[in-house]
């Protein structure tokens, strides 16, 4: 699991910031009815984010997180991986999310990440110019993947993702670098018992080798799932992290 049900983002409110929020449902190309939430500026930047969660699907965190970017200008689209399997409907914390993972397909995640782009990119999401995508553990290796999957992307953030096998043995983020047509930006945790070092040496090399403009930060004593507001210990590496997330949009963004 990555984030407690209870989390909070790592990311201090805006006070006085104009958005404005509303649960959405939005199909996707298979007839797919699936569950989002989205957030737009009043002083809208023409960036559009779309938000991938952990492997519990979409849940307050991620509607804080989608709020957290609308606030500094970025709107934003936080979407559910299990309308396939668990329909629209808002869950509690007893939800059985591993039961949907097996589920779910790397094929039918982008179809769904197009899906949201699609309203960004529309005048109910904002018309959004430059679209980022930006994932946490599971939605952290499938949001660096959405930059071999054709969306026209301006970049691809990701928080502990897993860098090597994908879902249900599919190839993982390192085997299809040279498939990557988005910039990258992976945030790291130093002492993540999930991902070891080389792993993340596996994602650097492959990136690095595809020729991928990226960047691989790795913070030291840093457990997965360090960008949690209650993790105090952590407080420094959540603000470079989120600091570097918007100086990776404000770089990338044509």
């Amino acid at each position: 699991m990555c984030f407690r049900y209870e989390a909070e983002p790592a990311i201090p409110k805006i006070a006085g910031a104009s958005v404005d929020s509303e649960d959405l449902i939005l199909q996707s190309n298979d007839g797919t009815n699936f569950a989002a939430f989205g957030a737009r500026s009043d002083n809208p930047s023409g960036v559009g984010v779309v938000v991938l969660p952990d492997v519990r699907g979409l849940f307050h965190f991620y509607e804080e997180l989608a709020l957290r970017f609308a606030e500094v200008g970025h709107n934003s689209l936080a979407f559910d991986y299990f309308g396939r399997t668990a329909g629209v409907s808002k869950r509690d914390a007893e939800f059985p999310f591993m039961e949907h993972i097996p589920q779910t397909t790397g094929e039918t995640i982008s179809e769904d990440v197009g899906r949201s782009i699609d309203w960004l990119r529309s005048p109910e999401g904002g018309a959004c110019k430059s679209v980022f995508t930006v994932g946490f553990c599971f939605g952290g290796s499938n949001s660096w993947l959405q930059a071999a999957s054709g969306h026209g992307l301006s970049g691809c953030i990701g928080f502990y993702g897993m860098p090597g096998q994908g879902l249900n043995g599919a190839p993982g983020p390192a085997q299809r670098a040279n498939e990557m047509q988005a910039p990258v930006l992976a945030l790291m945790g130093g002492d993540d018992p999930h991902i070891p070092e080389e792993s993340i040496e596996q994602l650097r090399v492959a990136l690095q080798g595809a020729e991928v403009t990226h960047e691989v930060v790795v913070y030291e004593n840093a457990p997965h799932s360090f960008f949690d507001r209650t993790y105090t210990e952590h407080a420094q590496a959540s603000e470079d992290a989120w600091r570097r997330c918007l100086e990776f949009i404000e770089t990338n963004a044509s």
